[in-house]
């Protein structure tokens, strides 16, 4: 193995997810290079169906309060510590990139291969992110299928949203990732069913 094969495998296998983020978040070109790793994600009929809408400086506190007021529609007696706890999470992370699904769903390409290319999109996103340096988190819950929320950031039906990438520059830590081994999630067809260690009580 080359010296850049195994730098480029040694970031993809110590990503991981943290929300333990400051400041600073890329900006500029160094993030339109990031967020073009996007575009290098399969795409089965060429559809592009992801979309991209970063929120950053004050707009922060904007999309918080449309959070809580999604949750405040969802649910008829939401718990005020968990509304708090949203809003503070989006108002203070120091960039969110929605991520979005410009869905066909009268396409000859399935809705379903549609989906899986923007969540292939997410996970360029991750590793572009963290290969650059920096720190993110992909999250979703119940905000993210909200029919309502995702029109108002620009999602009508049959559109929707994929999640929401809090994004930052990671705070040092004193322990590296755990690296699961993979073998429990592997098998070699041999002519029937596979099983896996994994799924064995």
């Amino acid at each position: 193995m080359n010296k850049h094969a195994h730098i480029a495998l040694e970031s993809l296998l110590s990503r991981a997810s943290t929300d333990a983020l400051t400041k600073p978040a890329p900006k500029g070109e160094e993030l339109e290079t990031i967020l073009s790793a996007v575009m290098r994600a399969p795409d089965h009929g060429k559809l592009r169906p992801w979309r991209l809408v970063v929120v950053k400086g004050d707009a922060r506190v904007k999309l918080a309060e449309k959070i809580v007021e999604s949750m405040k529609r969802l649910h008829a007696d939401p718990d005020p510590k968990k509304l708090e706890k949203r809003y503070k999470r989006f108002s203070t992370m120091p960039m969110t990139i929605v991520l979005g699904m410009h869905l066909r769903p009268d396409d000859k390409i399935p809705l379903l291969e549609q989906e899986l290319a923007v969540g292939a999109a997410g996970m360029n996103l991750l590793n572009a992110l963290h290969a650059a340096g920096y720190g993110a988190v992909w999250v979703s819950g119940d905000v993210a299928y909200d029919p309502v929320l995702a029109e108002e950031l620009g999602f009508p039906a049959p559109h929707a949203l994929a999640g929401f990438f809090f994004v930052g520059t990671p705070e040092k830590t004193d322990h590296e990732p755990r690296r699961r081994p993979v073998a429990p999630y592997v098998a070699d067809w041999t002519g029937e069913p596979v099983s896996f260690d994994a799924d064995k009580d």
